[in-house]
């Protein structure tokens, strides 16, 4: 049978990718968009679908919803949580996170998680440029796994 995934199959041509975006630190999460269409243009994803929600709590159900429809290989989800004077970093952090994980094990679509949860605004930042892009990491993650899939699946 040999190994698979050594090395890395990023070729996006044949691949249909929605894109979740939130708008909650929306100065950050563009720059993430950014990164993310930059990442499936250069792997000739053609014409991904982008919806946006109000913020990463939302990523979820609309990852559950576009997965469900059966329309997508993958989905990247990409969002900003900044810590700030409360518990509510983590919670929605966490239960971001969980919520997304738990869409790929129920339908089996990869799901990129593609949401930053950072100290300040300046990690933020730093995490969203266009040499060290978040965003077009869980782009190129969300190809290689659907392409993965594809090859277990058959």
């Amino acid at each position: 049978m040999g190994e698979k995934g050594s090395q890395p199959d990023l070729s996006g041509a044949d691949l249909h990718i929605a894109v979740v975006v939130a708008r909650y630190n929306e100065d950050v999460t563009k720059r993430l968009l950014r990164g993310a269409l930059g990442a499936l243009e250069a792997r000739e994803v053609a014409e991904p679908d982008v919806y946006w929600v109000p913020g990463a709590l939302e990523l979820p159900v609309t990852a559950l919803t576009l997965a469900e429809k059966g329309q997508h290989d993958a989905i990247v989800c990409l969002g900003c949580v900044i810590r700030g004077e409360t518990f509510h970093f983590e919670v929605v952090a966490s239960q971001a996170a969980a919520g997304i994980m738990q869409v790929q094990l129920d339908t089996g679509v990869p799901v990129a998680f593609g949401v930053l949860t950072t100290e300040d605004k300046d990690q933020a930042l730093a995490r969203s440029g266009p040499k060290n892009n978040k965003g077009a990491e869980a782009a190129e993650a969300a190809i290689e796994m659907a392409n993965m899939l594809r090859s277990i699946q058959g």
